[in-house]
């Protein structure tokens, strides 16, 4: 027994002094971190930032990712303020967005125009950043640790379209990006937002005249959609009707022009319904002055509709049955009892 003891302390012990390579060593370095060298040395590094900036290149170009990747970033950190860091720079979210990392993409590319402002390539990197949010925009998904698909998240996208109008107020993007904050709100279904972003992109962008048409017909649909809401919203119904008759006026043109006065007289109509609702409302209560005021508003908001014609009855009745109410509302202007919290729903 003890022999064999012997011989197997004997064997591991000639197993510890024997030396041993890895196909894989992980190595560190400072200012570089852990990476995987391959046997013989890092084959893959070179003496001054050029070469190694050409040795990224030339494995990007070949498809080979993650050597591109390990190149690039050694430029970068241990050359920052060389001529080449730039493009490696650039070349790093060219990596990650071969890989469709878009999010790790965009923050290199972030980084690109933070730390190299004279980059020679700046217009193309706020496009290829605009993209990208373009994509989360349409529902991809952002990645938890960067890794494995978590949650679309518009908030996000929104502050990627911030960044890339930051980095460049008056490129071509920037506009476009602009209304995209706008669409990303109207998804949160956060429509007052969506009508602020949309306003601000075409006082912003006013001499560009397809934006600034675009922009204040989207608001007018934002607030629409506002007014739309589960409980019927006079003032956002207001401000569609006042954003849309801007449009109409600012730009008779527009193709939209008809389907801009048809919303008009839509919510010209609703307003002329909610009116007649509340105006009901009082006349149950018995509150004639209140009732007569809203039958009014109603014929003024919408005199040719159905509404408009029912309100003119009950006036007349109402003013058949009480005719000093008439009178005294003419005269005195009477302020009507506060309005229901909600207009009832339509039947």
């Amino acid at each position: 027994m003890r022999r064999l003891l012997l011989i197997a302390a004997a064997v591991m012990l000639g197993v510890l002094l024997c030396p041993v390579t890895s196909r894989a060593p992980l190595v560190y370095r400072p200012g570089e971190g852990w990476t995987y060298e391959s046997v013989g040395g890092a084959k893959w590094q070179r003496a001054n930032a050029r070469d190694q900036y050409t040795v990224a290149k030339e494995a990007f170009d070949k498809k080979q990712i993650g050597l591109a990747k390990k190149a690039a970033r050694r430029v970068v950190k241990r050359w920052p303020l060389s001529d080449s860091a730039p493009a490696a720079q650039y070349l790093l979210g060219r990596c990650y967005e071969v890989r469709r990392w878009d999010e790790r993409a965009f923050k290199e590319y972030q980084k690109a125009v933070e730390k190299y402002p004279k980059i020679e390539n700046y217009d193309e990197i706020i496009k290829r950043q605009f993209a990208i949010a373009n994509r989360f925009l349409g529902g991809q998904w952002f990645k938890l640790l960067g890794v494995i698909p978590f949650f679309p998240s518009m908030e996000k996208t929104v502050d990627m379209y911030n960044k890339i109008i930051r980095n460049g107020p008056y490129s071509e993007v920037a506009p476009l990006a602009q209304m995209n904050i706008g669409a990303a709100r109207e998804k949160q279904h956060d429509y007052l937002l969506a009508v602020k972003a949309y306003e601000k992109a075409a006082d912003t962008y006013h001499d560009n005249k397809a934006i600034a048409a675009d922009a204040l017909y989207k608001a007018g649909l934002a607030y629409k959609k506002q007014a739309e809401t589960a409980e019927y919203d006079q003032s956002a119904a207001s401000q569609a009707i006042g954003t849309f008759t801007d449009f109409i006026t600012l730009y008779p043109d527009d193709p939209r022009v008809a389907e801009a006065q048809k919303i008009i007289a839509s919510l010209r109509t609703e307003q002329a319904r909610g009116a007649m609702q509340i105006a009901r409302f009082y006349e149950k209560k018995r509150k004639w002055d209140g009732a007569m005021v809203y039958y009014n508003e109603a014929i003024a908001k919408d005199p040719t509709s159905s509404y408009a014609a029912q309100a003119r009855e009950r006036l007349d009745a109402i003013k058949r049955r009480f005719p000093s109410r008439q009178q005294a509302l003419e005269t005195t202007k009477p302020i009507a009892p506060s309005a229901p919290l909600s207009v009832p729903e339509k039947p």
